[in-house]
């Protein structure tokens, strides 16, 4: 079976993990940091913190950036549940604004007609968690100026986008246009740490207090502890209920591994890319924007004359990986719970209907992909 992502590790990722095992601190050793500052120095952010998944990343995000009970969150729905999730957590209300059908990404539009509503009823949104989908960064220019009137605080979930740029030629992390940038490093991403992820920012005061949520709230910054503990050099001091989240110093020198490769792994993705594009010209389906900033996470094709399910199972009978990305959050049980319904949002479900995944990763040969393009010219036929 050819997956639809794959991790790809070198021997210098094993000697990086194995050197952590033998020498250094498991956890809470000099990895983390050394990781954090690369991610800084690759993406241009001034600080950036680590923790154990992306998910973690937007809950803490979200806190640092006051979301509570009573406030709203407004995503996209076509994301993975995280993205959505992250408020809840906060026990904040969630809501969605519709995709663009050529992007995929938030529409402006929508975003722009949802605000107004949103005036009118005195519901304008606390943050905004901005998804890049499949590796293509959204209008950040653009929702920045239309959301900055109201305070909105924005939140790139940038779990598929990095090693992207938008299109200003701003590396996603950058935070040009957000307080904050969130990272997965889930195998299938663009690096792997095989689990973790990070929060990218620019604002000193809002990586101090997103590093104490992801550690259990605790501090040991001695400017916080006060005077009468300046002798005891095992104080510690808890000031919010923070979180576990912490990422490991093993997990770290992966991830600090994996980094060295991220634009060879880029263009091995944009390369992919360019064959699907070039390759799928005459076939029944609408294929993704041929954005050469893309990080390429994902390649999604639509389906416009065949029935999605018929060709799923066909394509996996033969050995192909293909998947969808995503089911729209709002038609998730849990959602429909809180009140969301189909119809709400039409160009994410129209997406979903005809969406198919296609496999693509670094490590995928030149000789899969023409085996893939072939399965699916023979099953569209």
């Amino acid at each position: 079976m050819i997956p639809y992502g794959k991790h790809r590790i070198f021997a210098d990722d094993v000697r990086a993990v194995t050197d952590v095992l033998e020498h250094g601190f498991l956890t809470q050793g000099q990895q983390v940091p050394l990781f954090e500052s690369a991610l800084c120095q690759y993406t241009g952010a001034a600080f950036g913190v680590a923790c154990n998944s992306g998910t973690s990343g937007l809950h803490i995000a979200c806190l640092a950036a006051g979301v509570k009970p009573g406030d709203v969150v407004w995503t996209v729905p076509i994301s993975f549940v995280a993205s959505a999730n992250c408020a809840l957590y906060c026990g904040a209300e969630i809501d969605f604004v519709d995709i663009d059908p050529v992007t995929r990404n938030m529409s402006v539009d929508a975003l722009v007609d949802k605000l107004h509503l949103a005036l009118a009823e005195n519901k304008i949104p606390k943050a905004i968690v901005v998804v890049h989908f499949a590796g293509s960064s959204c209008d950040m220019a653009a929702i920045a100026e239309i959301t900055e009137p109201y305070g909105i605080t924005l939140i790139e979930d940038a779990a598929h986008a990095l090693g992207a740029n938008d299109s200003l030629q701003h590396k996603v992390g950058a935070c040009k246009y957000s307080a904050m940038t969130v990272l997965s490093f889930h195998p299938v991403k663009s690096i792997t740490s095989a689990e973790g992820g990070a929060v990218l920012t620019n604002d000193e005061e809002l990586a101090v207090l997103l590093r104490r949520y992801a550690s259990h709230g605790i501090t040991r910054d001695p400017a916080m502890l006060g005077e009468s503990h300046n002798d005891e050099p095992w104080f510690y001091a808890q000031h919010e209920l923070g979180f576990n989240y912490r990422l490991s110093d093993v997990h770290a020198a992966l991830g600090r591994s994996q980094l060295k490769h991220l634009d060879e792994f880029v263009t091995q993705r944009l390369a992919l890319a360019e064959r699907y594009d070039e390759a799928l010209e005459e076939l029944p389906v609408i294929k993704p924007v041929l954005d050469t900033n893309s990080a390429w996470h994902l390649y999604m094709i639509e389906l416009t004359t065949h029935d999605r399910k018929v060709v799923f199972n066909e394509l996996r009978a033969r050995g192909i990986g293909v998947n969808v990305h995503y089911i729209p959050i709002h038609l998730q049980p849990y959602y429909q719970q809180l009140g969301f319904k189909l119809g709400q949002f039409p160009h994410a479900e129209t997406y979903y209907e005809r969406a198919l995944t296609l496999p693509l990763f670094p490590a995928l040969t030149a000789d899969n992909q023409k085996e893939v393009i072939t399965q699916l010219r023979e099953v569209l036929s």
